[in-house]
């Protein structure tokens, strides 16, 4: 899976929330990554690389991402019982929805190049 990520200068927690205020950088890698791991390794998933976007060279004008990462989920079932299970939806979401302005997840399949 491709993430392409854009976060809040602050992250939007609901009114209620108790927690201190942080960027959305920082609610992203220090509440939602470590909720998210909790959930999905146990299940076989591998975040494999994270990258800072340094330029866009084509793509649609005004079009920003801050970070794009790759995760490899072992099918397409494991990603949708994730994002639907319980423990997703109480430990992670709220933090992802606080921290991120806008999102892309694309769904990929390795491809093997010939020789």
């Amino acid at each position: 899976m491709l993430n392409l990520l854009r976060y809040r200068d602050e992250a939007l927690y609901p009114d209620k929330s108790e927690l201190p205020a942080c960027s959305g950088r920082e609610a992203y890698y220090a509440r939602y990554v470590p909720a998210f791991r909790k959930v999905a390794i146990p299940l076989g998933v591998t975040p494999t690389w994270l990258g800072s976007v340094g330029a866009l060279l084509v793509a649609a004008q005004g079009e920003a991402w801050h970070d794009a990462a790759m995760v490899r989920y072992p099918d397409f079932a494991t990603f949708r019982a994730i994002v639907s299970s319980s423990d997703y939806r109480r430990e992670a979401e709220l933090h992802r929805l606080a921290a991120l302005a806008d999102w892309r997840l694309i769904a990929t399949t390795e491809v093997q190049v010939p020789d």
